[in-house]
């Protein structure tokens, strides 16, 4: 059990809570005392959740694709408890790995559905359930792929640019509520999105997030792989106390990978600057 109990008697509500970032986040805030509603497709790694949790953890079957899901989940949730303090809309994967001159239509939208009306609707049915909850919030997953290419497939990153440009907004919208809306920007994290979308299984899975972790961890100034914990911690700060002040807001957590090249950080690596001078100083000596 944490020492802390920063969401003693809170009603939380997670999606994609099977695996990975959210299994690690209901774990987080059901050990800090909150009632957690997990949802997922996966019903084996949601019951494998529960059981293997000595805390309030419910699982509830949850499609984020289809929203009449997404409104029976909030719902129930609401039903339960007599509300809903904080959601963290996570669930998510790959999505369509083709090139924009390549995708299909219905690749799109079934990588939309998933990743950003998904976000949409469990804002839009949770928040009758929030309104009067004092310190009520939501947390969404956007990725450090909203900031730029070459983190991603196309439809995946302007679907999490486009959960970026949504928390803003449903942060004003909902500011006359008191709800806070603030979104979290995993880097390279060592979860089953990368392998799933790439179909690996078993021993190819495991090795293939294996080589992930490394690939990353020599990617970024923080020289190690990140894990889904990182993102839980920063989602479980957003949504207590000491981040009351912080609304349409989003925290990138992405071991510094988005901060340059690798010369930028790695003084090992010659910059374009460091290659011209060596290249003088050869010049001066020949």
């Amino acid at each position: 059990m944490a020492e802390s109990r920063r969401f003693s008697g809170k009603t939380v509500v997670i999606t994609g809570a099977a695996s990975g970032i959210g299994a690690d986040a209901a774990r987080l805030f059901a050990s800090e005392g909150a009632i957690v509603f997990a949802s997922d497709i996966d019903e084996d790694g949601g019951a494998e959740l529960v059981a293997g949790s000595p805390d309030d953890i419910r699982f509830v079957r949850c499609d984020v694709c289809d929203p009449s899901d997404i409104k029976a989940l909030m719902d129930h949730a609401a039903k339960e408890t007599g509300g809903i303090d904080v959601v963290f809309n996570n669930a998510g994967a790959g999505g369509a790995r083709a090139p924009i001159d390549e995708i299909e239509p219905d690749e799109w939208d079934r990588t939309f559905d998933l990743l950003m009306r998904s976000v949409a609707m469990g804002i839009r049915y949770a928040v009758p359930h929030m309104k009067g909850r004092k310190g009520a919030n939501i947390v969404n997953v956007s990725s450090v792929a909203a900031v730029g290419p070459g983190y991603s497939p196309t439809a995946y990153a302007v679907a999490k640019a486009g959960v970026l440009h949504l928390t803003k907004c449903a942060a004003t919208d909902l500011a006359q509520y008191g709800i806070r809306v603030n979104a979290v920007q995993p880097g390279f994290i060592n979860t089953n999105i990368f392998t799933s979308s790439l179909e690996f299984t078993g021993e190819a899975e495991l090795m293939a997030k294996q080589v992930i972790a490394q690939m990353s961890s020599n990617a970024q100034p923080v020289a190690r792989g990140g894990q889904p914990r990182d993102i839980a911690g920063t989602v479980a700060f957003l949504a207590s106390e000491a981040a009351e002040f912080i609304t349409g807001a989003s925290i990138v957590v992405d071991g510094g990978i988005t901060l340059g090249p690798r010369h930028s950080w790695d003084p090992e690596t010659p910059g374009m600057f460091e290659a011209l001078e060596a290249m003088e100083a050869e010049g001066r000596t020949n």
